[in-house]
């Protein structure tokens, strides 16, 4: 699968320079960060949570997991649980599962990003596929996304 052109189409308009990287298939951010020979804490990992409310997207490094009490405090949630498959399905039927580009405006998604994610330069991401990421600068896709940022992850 190629990445679908609504986010090509979506960072060009919005003129975020990028760089598309190729990789073997990789299911994780981990493997992606391994075979991309990327620091895990570059890599971006979009994850779908199912709340009380909506879906909203946490977005954080490869090599940390939700703190799910954190985040529902942050998000002011009673519920915050990780979507089903299916549900990414539904609501994304162009993108592979669990390659969801972490870019909130074009799905329109709340996006909360982990503050150690924000403290790189550069940061990587799942483009749709499971064998191609972008690259671009944080502050760029801070610009983009304009997330709810804090601090509701742990190292793995």
């Amino acid at each position: 699968m190629a990445i679908p052109r609504k986010i090509i189409s979506y960072l060009k308009k919005n003129k975020i320079n990028y760089e598309i990287l190729k990789h073997e298939v990789a299911y994780t951010a981990q493997e992606i960060a391994a075979v991309q020979h990327i620091s895990g804490d570059r890599v971006a990992k979009t994850v779908l949570i199912k709340t009380d409310r909506n879906f909203i997207f946490a977005v954080l490094p490869a090599t940390y997991l939700i703190d799910f009490s954190k985040l529902k405090k942050i998000a002011r949630l009673k519920k915050a649980v990780l979507a089903k498959e299916d549900e990414m399905l539904k609501l994304f039927p162009d993108i592979e599962p669990g390659a969801i580009p972490p870019l909130s405006p074009l799905f329109n998604l709340p996006i909360y990003v982990d503050k150690k994610l924000s403290e790189n330069t550069e940061i990587v991401f799942n483009a749709g596929t499971h064998t191609e990421m972008l690259k671009m600068r944080y502050k760029d896709f801070e610009k983009i996304n304009k997330p709810f940022i804090g601090s509701f992850s742990k190292h793995v």
